[in-house]
């Protein structure tokens, strides 16, 4: 996304939410589709605000919606989902340097240093980019199982690939010589 959407942290009011809606015409639309892999995006919208926490740091609270068209893992066919997520994100003025040679990773992956800008149409980006379903599969569809294996070779199963396949298989055999 362009950083027409940013927001400069020191123009922010520290008293009240500052609000914001993307709703990104076609041709953004068309650029983030390309470059998420996407067969196709439309309705995408985001829309929270930005506010003060405490005197030096900010949180993004916002809710992104998007239909996204992508092809299906089995088939290729296109496989349309809808992507409603909340999303929020936490910056804080005081987080350590990553350069230092011991950092101890925050529990919470929200939370980002803090800059000079506040970036709702990046933030928008990476959210849609981790909302995106993984393997999409058009609905019934399921994976083909394969084989593969030389002449006179029996090729291997997933049963066989188990761990504890094999000591299923000794217990089975000591049960029928006993």
């Amino acid at each position: 996304m362009p950083d027409k959407t940013a927001l400069r942290v020191a123009d922010l009011p520290q008293n009240a939410p500052t609000a914001f809606e993307l709703r990104p015409g076609p041709d953004t639309q068309k650029a983030l589709a390309d470059e998420l892999g996407l067969s196709g995006l439309r309705k995408l919208r985001f829309a929270g605000q930005v506010s003060a926490q405490g005197r030096r740091d900010w949180e993004l609270t916002g809710k992104l919606g998007a239909t996204v068209v992508q092809p299906c893992v089995v088939t290729l066919e296109p496989v349309t989902t809808r992507i409603d997520v909340d999303v929020r994100r936490f910056y804080a003025a005081d987080l350590p340097d990553i350069a230092d040679e011991e950092v101890e990773m925050p529990e919470d992956d929200n939370v980002e240093r803090l800059g000079s800008v506040i970036d709702p149409g990046a933030v928008m980006a990476e959210a849609l980019t981790l909302a995106l379903p993984l393997y999409p599969r058009k609905d019934g569809v399921e994976p083909e199982k394969s084989s593969f294996a030389g002449k006179g070779i029996k090729p291997m199963t997933d049963d066989d690939a188990r761990p504890f396949a094999g000591l299923a298989q000794l217990r089975d055999t000591l049960k029928k010589d006993s």
